[in-house]
C-alpha cells in the first residue's frame, strides 16, 4: 500500500512558538517553503483556512504556477461561498495545477471562529450543510448538462459550469471530524478522512467508526485515512527530548494557539476534546506519541507530537501505517527547517520500509500463484 506525506503550505514564518517576522502573506517565504517540500520528498501541502488569514485558494494558485510537482490540499469552509461559485474556483485551480488539487472541506468546530464570518448554524446543521455542499460540488464537477437543486441549505436552477477539473472524474474530497455527525458526513462523502494524532488504540477505534459510517451510507469502498502529527526529531533520543521540552516551554510562554481560538474555555469540537482527554491520561503513549504540546494549546488542531530520532519517529509512523493510515501529515514548529529535516531524515526511512513490505507481499503473492499452479497439475494429469 503506497504511503503519502502531507506538509503545510504556510504563508509566513510564524508558528505557535514564535511570532512571524514579516507580513501575513510573505510571497518569498511561501514559495521557499513550498519548494522545500517539493525538493525533500513531500507529496502535498495543505493551504489552511482561517477567518482572517490570506485566501488559501489564491495562495494555492500562486504556488501551483511556480512549483510544478507539488500536490495541493485546499481547505475550504462552506459558509464562505455558494457551492456553484466554489466548484468553479476548485476546477480552475485544478486546471492551473494540471490536476494536482484535493479539496479539504471544513465544517467548523468553533462557534466563535465561525461567527467571525457570519456563520450562525449549530454544529449539526453545519455538518448537514457540508454534506449537501460536497454533493453539489461533485455534481457540478462532472455534469455537462444543466441541473437543478432544491435542498435544505441551497436551492438553484439550471446551473452548469463551463470549467471542469483536469482530474477525471473529479478531484479528491478530504474531510475531518471526530463526532458521530462527522463520521456520518465524511463516511458518506469523503475520499480521504483526516484525524489528529491519537494513541494507536484510539486511532483504530476512529478508523472503525469511519468505515462503519461508509458502509451505513451504502458505499462499497471506504475513505483513505490521514493522521496528523507534530514531529520533534534530533540525532539522539536525549537531544530529541531536550528539544521537545524547549518547544513546550516556548508554547507555554507564547500561550500556544489559545489566543487565536477565541474565548477561553473548553473546546467545542470533539477532536480537540479527544486530544485533551488523551493528554489527561498521560504524557507518553505507544512508541513516541507525546501529549503535553496538545495540552499547552488547549487541544488546538494538529498538536500531538512524535518525539525521538528519525528512526524512532519513522517506526512510530509505520505503526499507524499498519492500522491502515496511508497519508501521514506532519509539520514542525520551525516550519521551514523542520520540513527540510523531516523530508531528509524521516520520509526516506518510511518509504523504504513500505517499499520493502510491498516487495515481500508481491513475492508471497507470486509464490502463491505458482504454488497453486503446481498443485493443480497432478489433478489434471490424473484425469
Amino acid at each position: 500500500m503506497p504511503v503519502e506525506f502531507l506538509g503545510i503550505g504556510g504563508t509566513n514564518d510564524g508558528s505557535e512558538t514564535s511570532p512571524r517576522s514579516g507580513p501575513s502573506f510573505d510571497k518569498e517565504y511561501t514559495l521557499r517553503l513550498a519548494l522545500a517540500h517539493q525538493e525533500h520528498g513531500w507529496d502535498r501541502v495543505l493551504f489552511a483556512y482561517g477567518s482572517g488569514s490570506p485566501d488559501p485558494a489564491q495562495v494555492a494558485a500562486f504556488v501551483a504556477a511556480r512549483v510544478p510537482e507539488l500536490g495541493i490540499l485546499l481547505a475550504h469552509r462552506p459558509n464562505v461561498s455558494y457551492p456553484t461559485y466554489a466548484l468553479k474556483t476548485f476546477a480552475t485551480l485544478d486546471q492551473i495545477s494540471d490536476g494536482r488539487l484535493t479539496v479539504h472541506f471544513i465544517t467548523g468546530g468553533n462557534d466563535h471562529e465561525q461567527g467571525r464570518e457570519g456563520d450562525v448554524l449549530t454544529k449539526d446543521e453545519r455538518y448537514s450543510r457540508t454534506r449537501e455542499y460536497i454533493r453539489i460540488v461533485k455534481k457540478g464537477w462532472t455534469s455537462t448538462t444543466p441541473f437543478d437543486h432544491d435542498g435544505e441549505h441551497y436551492s438553484f436552477k439550471d446551473f452548469v459550469s463551463d470549467v471542469f477539473p483536469v482530474q477525471r472524474p473529479r478531484p479528491g474530497v478530504s474531510f475531518g471530524g471526530s463526532s458521530p455527525a462527522a463520521y456520518a458526513a465524511g463516511g458518506a462523502e469523503a475520499d480521504i478522512y483526516c484525524l489528529w494524532g491519537e494513541p494507536l488504540a484510539e486511532t483504530a477505534q476512529q478508523i472503525a467508526s469511519v468505515r462503519e459510517a461508509a458502509r451505513a451510507a451504502g458505499r462499497t469502498d471506504v475513505p483513505r485515512i490521514q493522521v496528523a502529527f507534530r514531529p520533534i526529531i534530533a540525532p539522539t533520543e536525549e537531544l530529541a527530548w531536550e528539544k521537545a521540552h524547549r518547544i513546550l516551554g516556548d508554547l507555554r510562554r507564547a500561550g500556544g494557539a489559545k489566543q487565536r481560538r477565541g474565548p477561553a474555555g473548553s473546546p467545542q469540537n470533539a477532536g480537540s476534546q479527544r486530544l485533551l482527554e488523551v493528554a489527561a491520561k498521560g504524557e507518553r503513549h505507544d512508541r513516541a506519541l507525546w501529549t503535553p504540546t496538545a495540552a499547552a494549546t488547549g487541544g488546538a488542531g494538529n498538536s500531538t507530537a512524535l518525539v525521538g530520532t528519525p528512526e524512532t519517529v519513522a517506526e512510530a509512523l509505520l505503526d499507524y501505517y499498519d492500522l491502515g493510515v496511508d497519508i501521514l501529515s506532519a509539520r514542525g514548529y520551525d516550519i521551514l527547517g523542520d520540513a527540510v529535516d523531516f523530508g531528509r531524515h524521516v520520509i526516506p526511512l518510511v518509504r523504504e520500509e513500505v517499499a520493502r513490505r510491498d516487495r515481500e507481499a508481491a513475492g508471497r503473492e507470486a509464490a502463491g500463484r505458482e504454488g497453486g499452479a503446481v498443485a493443480a497439475a497432478p489433478i489434471t494429469l490424473a484425469r
